[in-house]
């Protein structure tokens, strides 16, 4: 089987070096592109000089369109699985194979690491987790599934999904409706719990002030999805 981890990374110089090398010497059997995503910072210098599998897009994309554009490589490069993982180091690879097992096993056509099963390492901050427990309220509202760590972007997918999201997938935070397009066409999902690390450099891309925002948006865009599928199912 062969599995591609995608890593969007924007101003990640702080972080993509050591994260890279993590992956590299610890699970070798598995492929990797990182995405730089018209980062500002030495993110691009950094992924050449260590000669890094990475594309380098012309324009900033948002964590949406980079990540689809992995999708676009793993399906024309003939990937079976293809792995989320953060260039920010949030993501631990250890719980790369706890990931993959389901999905490996037919059990699964998505998994989601999720860090509030067990409720071990980083928590995220109160008003993420606020955010998190509405979306994911929304999502069992949408579609019935209940789902504790929604806006996770430690994620594993099998081909049939890699052809979907590499046609479309949500452009601005796309986590959460793109559990809600395959939960909708009917691909099993299961969560799979992880302990994720605290952000060591850089800044996150979704500021505090954001999170009312940022909560409204993605409601707005679950129910709209989910209204999207069922009028094509109708057809």
């Amino acid at each position: 089987m062969k599995v591609l981890i995608i890593i969007p990374a924007y101003n990640e110089e702080e972080n993509i070096e050591k994260f890279i090398e993590q992956l590299k010497n610890g699970y070798p059997e598995y492929d990797y592109l990182v995405i730089n995503d018209c980062s500002k910072d030495g993110t691009g210098r950094i992924l050449k000089e260590k000669g890094y599998n990475y594309v380098s897009l012309p324009i900033n994309l948002g964590i949406g369109g980079a990540v689809q554009t992995g999708y676009i490589y793993a399906k024309e490069n003939g990937y079976d699985i293809a792995v989320q993982m953060d260039g920010d180091g949030q993501h631990n690879p250890e719980y790369l194979k706890a990931l993959l097992e389901p999905v490996l096993k037919g059990e699964a056509n998505m998994t989601v690491g999720s860090r509030f099963i067990e409720k071990k390492g980083f928590q995220t901050s109160f008003m993420r987790r606020v955010g998190i427990k509405w979306i994911s309220g929304v999502i069992k509202c949408c579609c019935g599934l209940k789902i504790t760590d929604a806006t996770s972007g430690f994620r594993a997918v099998d081909k049939s999904l890699i052809g979907i999201f590499s046609l479309a997938y949500a452009k601005d935070y796309p986590e959460p409706e793109a559990i809600v397009v395959a939960s909708r066409f009917g691909y099993k999902i299961k969560e799979v719990p992880v302990e994720m690390n605290e952000r060591e450099g850089g800044v996150s891309s979704i500021k505090a002030f954001k999170t009312v925002y940022y909560m409204i948006k993605v409601t707005i865009a679950l129910i709209a999805a989910k209204a999207a599928i069922k009028r094509r199912n109708i057809k």
